[in-house]
């Protein structure tokens, strides 16, 4: 079992347990350090969804920051335990687990968010299929945090305000237009 390191905020410095998923990829500690830079790092009262959950270390590193919830959807038993597993050790009583289907979760959301973590699995069209769902999901003034295998200048009424690249992967911050 490998770990991953929270960057900032309240568990700073604190390893949560990564599953040992194929094609699982953990978000490197310079592109989350970039995301938190751009989002700030103060989220207090923010709703956070991370939809695609995996290692959850978006949500969790938002949670650290004092996001009011975040709420993790993860289908893969093996990540779902390792995130159950970090709730737990943290204790983190704002982190919401949800075993289950992303897409099916955001066609009927709970609660519509602030901030969206959009990290699908790649070469399946998952950000298309999601996209649909965005005005359901979202609060007016949300932004979305998308990481993909190419770039993403737009993803329903949001377009990207700022991008990098991190060797294979690019990423972006969209707010709505």
């Amino acid at each position: 079992m490998s770990r991953i390191r929270i960057i900032g905020g309240q568990w700073r410095s604190r390893l949560l347990p990564v599953a040992a998923v194929p094609g699982l990829r953990p978000t490197p500690d310079s592109v989350r350090e970039r995301l938190f830079n751009w989002l700030g790092q103060d989220l207090d009262g923010l709703h956070c969804l991370d939809l695609f959950a995996g290692t959850g270390v978006l949500g969790f590193e938002a949670a650290s920051r004092g996001a009011a919830s975040v709420t993790l959807v993860e289908r893969d038993p093996r990540a779902f335990g390792r995130l159950r597993e970090a709730v737990d050790l943290l204790p983190a009583p704002q982190v919401r687990l949800v075993r289950g289907d992303a897409l099916e979760f955001a066609a009927h959301p709970p609660q519509r968010f602030d901030v969206l973590f959009l990290d699908p699995p790649y070469g399946k069209g998952l950000l298309d299929r999601v996209r649909p769902h965005l005005s359901g999901l979202l609060t007016d003034d949300a932004v979305i945090y998308c990481e993909a295998e190419q770039p993403v200048a737009e993803l329903g009424d949001f377009r990207a305000t700022r991008e990098g690249r991190a060797g294979q992967v690019h990423y972006q911050l969209l707010e709505r237009s």
